[in-house]
């Protein structure tokens, strides 16, 4: 039988599954309006690669046999989220994308950077 904090972690893990995928899907669709120059094209891959790379890994963090397994697919999680922070701010300092279009996107990127780090520091809290 699952007890109440069991249930909770599941529920989150499952609400934080349906935003990373949500988040993806925003990026896939702003990533459309990006200029079909080379660096458009080029940076606007990196972008949609990192950001559905981190929403494919957290869910795969989900099914991990292990703390050990589950640790190393966060890890992987933390690094997309800050790559697709990185490729957001550059699309934006590079003129490619204005503050409109990035600034939503930045900020549920930073929180999703925020949660996922904090997760991992959990995590290996807890191992030791």
């Amino acid at each position: 039988m699952v007890n109440r904090d069991e249930m909770n972690m599941i529920n989150q893990a499952e609400e934080l599954k349906a935003r990373t995928k949500k988040f993806a899907i925003r990026i896939i669709k702003t990533s459309r309006s990006l200029p079909r120059t080379m660096e458009g094209r080029v940076l606007g891959t990196q972008l949609l690669k990192s950001a559905t790379s981190l929403a494919a890994n957290y869910r795969a963090s989900c099914r991990a046999r292990s703390r050990a397994e589950f640790l190393a697919k966060l890890g992987i999680v933390v690094e997309e989220a800050d790559e697709t922070i990185f490729w957001l701010e550059l699309l934006l300092e590079s003129g490619l994308f204005n503050k409109e279009q990035v600034n939503g996107l930045l900020d549920e990127a930073n929180q999703l950077l925020a949660i996922f780090a904090a997760s991992q520091r959990t995590v290996k809290a807890k191992k030791s």
